[in-house]
């Protein structure tokens, strides 16, 4: 296949106007269940963009060693959580998946070596938020791992490769958060949107200003921009899908933020529109 000609990717997806990247702050698998400003935020979002052919999604729960594309036709729920009540646990999310478009995927980053998955499925960071954005589950979804042994820079410039489906109507969605410092949250305030630590309004205001100035750099080097960054960034889970979303955007897409607020002092919703 020529890797520069799509024309024949995933047979039945059609060349479509190029497709809008999102990252979504996913925060507690809660926000599958409840409703709250952050899933209004999800679902109308969802109602501006074209419906996709197919999702590929770059989940914070999916970090392994190398890189690994989901290829089965029916991807399982995976419930990768504990202490929440048994409602949340019976949630399924039955999108189906699309083993063509993993193949194809995974042609896309040669000389990367992307490997077929048959065995994880969709985890929360995945079904948690796309449920809301498309609830009757009938849209193929798939999931990219994230090499947990590539620095930032590696991702931001691997997910250039992925850029060529925008045009065949696939949806590339980064699910994780900004600012995720779980060991420091106010448990107290922990629906209390607008709450944050001195470190965490800091952090959000600089990683605001530079998706808006497009200073990407920044972002990248974020172990770099002082204390505030680390504390929001103590491990790049989380983080690295925004690397992946950014690594997409072309010159002429347009950036915005929404469901940008702090909750339970150390967490931040802010999700990105790109294009």
């Amino acid at each position: 296949m020529n890797l520069n000609d799509l024309s024949n990717i995933s047979e039945g997806f059609k060349t479509t106007e190029k497709m809008p990247v999102l990252f979504l702050g996913h925060g507690s698998p809660m926000n599958a269940i409840e409703e709250n400003q952050f899933v209004a935020g999800f679902r109308e979002v969802s109602k501006k963009i074209p419906k996709p052919n197919a999702i590929l999604c770059v989940s914070a729960h999916w970090f392994t060693e190398g890189t690994f594309v989901t290829a089965m036709e029916m991807p399982k729920t995976i419930h990768d959580f504990y202490g929440f009540p048994k409602e949340l646990f019976e949630v399924q999310y039955p999108a189906p998946g699309n083993p063509a478009l993993a193949k194809e995927t995974a042609e896309l980053f040669a000389p990367v070596l992307v490997e077929e998955d048959h065995s994880w499925g969709l985890d929360h960071g995945a079904w948690s938020v796309i449920r809301h954005l498309y609830p009757e589950a009938d849209i193929p979804v798939i999931q990219l791992s994230i090499d947990y042994t590539k620095p930032p820079q590696y991702h931001f410039d691997l997910a250039k490769k992925l850029n060529k489906l925008r045009e065949k109507g696939i949806l590339i969605l980064g699910s994780g958060n900004i600012v995720h410092n779980l060991r420091m949250i106010d448990w107290r305030h922990i629906n209390t949107v607008g709450s944050g630590w001195d470190w965490a309004i800091e952090a959000r205001e600089k990683t605001n200003n530079w998706l808006l100035e497009g200073n990407f750099q920044n972002l990248i080097d974020y172990q770099k921009q002082g204390t505030a960054l680390q504390y929001a960034v103590p491990t790049p889970d989380h983080y690295l899908p925004l690397i992946y979303t950014l690594g997409l955007k072309e010159k002429s897409d347009e950036l915005s933020l929404f469901n940008d607020e702090l909750i339970g002092g150390s967490l931040s919703m802010t999700s990105v529109r790109i294009g």
